[in-house]
This record gives C-alpha cells, structure tokens and sequence, in this order.
C-alpha cells in the first residue's frame, strides 16, 4: 500500500478502536483484518474479516460533506427495516454514532457472495436467458421497492412523500452550490444553471407515494451464484425514503444505454455491455414497472426524470471534485469531474431538447 493510499486508510478506521467495539459486539475473535474496498465512489466500504464472520462496514468519506449526504444510519435503518420483506438486502448485524470509535457514524453487516456487474459482463451471465433475467430482475427488484407496505416495517415516519419532487431539485441545487463554493475556482459550469431552471419549471406537481431507494442502478444489486439468474441483495440506501418512485426509475434509466444511444459521458459508472439485443431495452423496462407496480411512469414527464436523474450524477461529480480539490479522497476519478461535469450538463441539456429519447 502506497505512503498516501496508507495515510487515506487510517483516516478511515481506527483498528485499535474498532477491534475493541466489535469484541464488545460479537464476542471475541482468533482473526481480526481490516481492508478497503476500492470500487465504491460515495460513502466508504471496508471489508472486515472477524474470526469465521466476513463483514461489511460502512461509514462517510473523512472531512467536509454537503448537509445530508452520506447517511449510513438512515442506510442502516432501512435495510433493517427490510429484513423480512421480498426487497433482498444483507442481514444487518449492529451500528454506532459514537464518533470515539472510528470518526463517524457507521454500521456493520454481513458480507453477502456474487457478481456486481459494474466493469463488464462475466462469462456466466453471456447467454439469452441469463442477460434477459439481468435486466427482469433490476426492475422487479425496484417494484418489490416500491410495493413495500412502510406502514409494517416500521418506516411510516421515514421522510416526508409530499413534496419530495420538489425538494429533490432543490436539494441537488444546494449540493452543487456547496461543491461550487470550491471547484468556481477552477472553472465554472454555467450550463448547469439552465438544467436546474427547466427542472424547476417543469417539475410535476403530484406524484405517487412509496419507498424509493435514491440511488438505484445495476450496480448497486448483486447476482447470486445460482442458475436461473437471482438478484441477491441490494446496496447503497444512503438516500432511500419515502418519496416518488418515479424518480428511482428515472435514475436507473439514466445508466441503462440502449444500441442507440452516444457514448457514455463518464464510462467509469457506465458500461454498455446491456446494449446487446437480449437485454430488455429501456421502453421495456419501464413497461415492465408499470405492469408489476399499477403506477405509471407518465411518459409525458420522462425527460423531467431523466433530467433530474443526470442533473443529480452531474451534482454528485461536482462533490466528488471538491472533495478531490480539498484532499479528502484518493479515488482516481475524482479529478476527472473537472471535464465530466460539464459533459454530463450538455448530456442534460440534450435529453431537455429531445435529442436522447426513451
């Protein structure tokens, strides 16, 4: 581990301090390791072996964050909310906001095994049925989100649905204000302001209630090592509440590419292995949400989403550049949003005129 990879890390986790919580936890263990796992670009994932347990722990990047951003509790608090419910999400196992152990909030849960497809299609999944049942159990798995009855897990003061539409472009207007406050320095992103007037503009006024993830896309799920394809857990509830589904499937939408689309603006989050013929498309995806959740996308309002949806990875690139900017990460793409910022704006404005159609 490199000099800087090493001084990141221990601004991550206290080993001494963790060690201690966990034997109070769990018991004590013969075999206790610690490692990062590099793949995330939000809130920080460290892979913790104890004893025979692979755990997973979860806390927010070090230094300045935007108000409301990398909530690992509210995380926590739904996916042990969900626990018994279809959504699949890997069993919880304890949680602290005692900043004496680690420097912030975190929860710990169990690891659970399979594929992520993030960086490319593995060789299990390159046949017909196994891409087919890819892209059917994304969007079952997002209705499954969306048919949760809050009310009996407990979650029926979780947010507030009314008005959640709204708030959400406010909200992302902030984040880039905030992240603004440091990357102006370096260069502005003007077109960034047109896309969060338009959204403003036209933002619907009503919209269904549910559970909305904030965060859903392919790879934020995994795939089991079972045949039929079975999508396993899901991760990354940071934003989840209660809100407008609508919105959860205009982000997944926003990272799912068809054969016609331009190349992808930031192919780091991107992959475009689902453009083959046997994936659903998107216009099937969204009919496939429509039919198992009796809601409607309303296709009137579908470049409103998808919009908002990249008007949010445009926001979150911009915080991961002030973040970069201020030292507090050492992701190699972090210093990439200098030019991918102002490419996902354009990409905004092109799904605003028309020009990349569902």
């Amino acid at each position: 581990m490199s000099d800087r990879h090493q001084e990141y890390f221990e601004r991550l986790v206290d080993l001494d301090a963790l060690e201690s919580f966990l034997a109070a936890e769990l018991g004590p263990a013969d075999h206790y390791e610690v490692e990062r796992h590099e793949q995330g670009h939000s809130n920080e994932t460290l892979f913790v072996d104890w004893g025979d347990a692979e755990l997973v722990l979860r806390r927010p990047p070090p230094g300045s964050t935007a108000d409301t951003a990398h909530e690992v509790l509210r995380e926590y608090t739904v996916i042990d909310a969900l626990q018994d419910t279809a959504v699949p999400v890997p069993p919880t196992v304890t949680a602290s906001e005692d900043h004496a152990i680690i420097g912030s909030d975190f929860y710990v849960m169990e690891r659970v095994e399979g594929s992520v497809l993030r960086d490319g299609e593995p060789d299990a999944f390159a046949n017909g049925e196994a891409r087919n049942r890819v892209g059917t159990q994304l969007v079952d798995t997002l209705a499954d989100i969306h048919g949760v009855d809050t009310t009996a897990v407990g979650l029926d003061e979780f947010g507030h649905p009314e008005g959640y539409t709204q708030r959400q472009v406010e909200r992302w207007g902030k984040q880039l204000a905030w992240a603004f406050e440091v990357t102006a320095e370096e260069r502005e992103v003007p077109e960034l302001g047109r896309v969060g007037n338009w959204l403003e503009d036209n933002c619907p006024a009503d919209h269904p209630h549910t559970l909305v993830h904030g965060d859903y896309k392919l790879d934020n799920v995994m795939f089991g090592p079972q045949r039929p394809v079975e999508l396993v857990a899901v991760f990354d509830w940071e934003m989840a509440t209660r809100g407008d589904p609508r919105c959860d499937v205009g982000w997944m939408l926003s990272y799912w590419r068809d054969a016609k689309d331009p190349e992808p603006v930031i192919d780091e989050l991107v992959t475009d292995f689902m453009e083959q013929s046997d994936y659903p498309t998107r216009r099937e995806l969204v009919d496939r949400w429509e039919e198992r959740t009796g809601l409607e996308y309303a296709e009137e309002h579908d470049r409103f989403y998808r919009t908002l949806a990249v008007y949010k990875l445009a926001g979150l690139g911009e915080m991961f550049y002030r973040r970069y900017l201020e030292g507090n990460s050492d992701n190699p793409m972090y210093p990439k949003m200098e030019d991918r910022v102002p490419a996902l704006a354009n990409r905004a404005v092109r799904i605003i005129e028309g020009e990349e159609p569902l």
